[in-house]
C-alpha cells in the first residue's frame, strides 16, 4: 500500500517537527514546547517501542540491528564510515514507523516531535510552519555528545569505558560522530528551505528564547 502525500500532511496538520544535529536543543525544546502548550511529547527514538517489536531484517535491517546486538562494544567500535551510514539509514526505516505512529495520536491534539525523519520525507508530508531545523556547531555535537544525562548516551559512555583500549575505542567513536555531524550533512540541514536556528557555543542560557521562537513559528502563540 501506499498512501499519497496530500492525505498524509492532512492527517498529519496537529504534527509539528523539530529535526537537525545533536546538541543543538532539539530535545529541550520539544520538552518545553509539550509542556507550555499541552502537546504531545514525542522525544528522540519515540520509535522504537513499536519497531523493536514489529522490524524485521528483510524490511528492515538496520533498525534489527539493534534488535540483534549481543555486544555493545561491536556497536561503538565500527567504522566511521560504517557508523554514518546506518545512523542515517536507520532514520530512514525509522521514518515510516513514527509516521503511522504519529497519524494514530493527532487526530484531536497537537504533537510536537523531536525526529531523525529525512529533510526529503518531510518535505513531502509537511510544511514550512510545522517543521524546525536546530543546528550546533560540530564543536558541540561532537566534543560535548557525552555531557548529557540521558540513559542512551550514558550507557554509550560506559560501554566505551569498559572497552580495554579504550582512548582508541572513544577516538574511533568521535570520527563517526564527526562524520554524522559533518559539513556535508549540516549544509543538507541549513539549505533545505525550513525555519533554522543555530545554537552558539558562548555559554549563555537561550532555552526560553529559543522556545519563544519555535512557539511564533509553530503559529502556538
Amino acid at each position: 500500500m501506499k498512501i499519497e502525500n496530500n492525505i498524509l500532511k492532512h492527517y498529519l496538520q496537529n504534527v509539528y517537527f523539530i529535526t537537525g544535529t545533536a546538541y543543538a536543543g532539539k530535545s529541550t525544546m520539544v520538552k518545553m514546547l509539550s509542556e507550555k502548550y499541552d502537546m504531545i511529547c514525542c522525544g528522540e527514538n519515540f520509535h522504537s517501542a513499536v519497531s523493536d517489536i514489529v522490524a524485521t531484517p528483510d524490511v528492515q535491517p538496520d533498525l534489527c540491528y539493534m534488535k540483534n546486538i549481543t555486544d555493545w562494544k561491536d556497536f561503538v567500535t565500527r567504522t566511521p564510515e560504517e557508523y554514518e551510514r546506518w545512523i542515517f539509514s536507520t532514520a530512514r526505516e525509522a521514518a515510516e514507523f513514527e509516521v503511522v505512529w504519529l497519524l494514530s495520536v493527532a487526530k484531536d491534539k497537537k504533537v510536537i516531535v523531536d525526529t531523525n525523519i529525512p529533510i526529503d520525507i518531510l518535505k513531502e508530508i509537511s510544511e514550512y510552519h510545522h517543521v524546525a531545523v536546530m543546528l550546533s556547531p560540530q564543536s558541540m555535537s561532537v566534543e560535548r555528545f557525552f555531557d548529557r544525562s540521558d540513559p542512551e548516551k550514558q550507557f554509550l559512555l560506559g560501554v566505551i569505558d569498559s572497552c580495554d583500549n579504550r582512548e582508541a575505542v572513544m577516538e574511533n567513536y568521535k570520527k563517526g560522530l564527526a562524520l554524522i555531524n559533518s559539513q556535508k550533512h549540516y549544509d543538507e540541514y541549513a539549505n533545505s528551505g525550513f525555519f533554522t536556528l543555530v545554537r552558539e557555543d558562548d555559554g549563555k542560557d537561550t532555552r526560553e528564547a529559543v522556545c519563544e521562537l519555535l512557539a511564533k513559528h509553530f503559529g502556538l502563540i
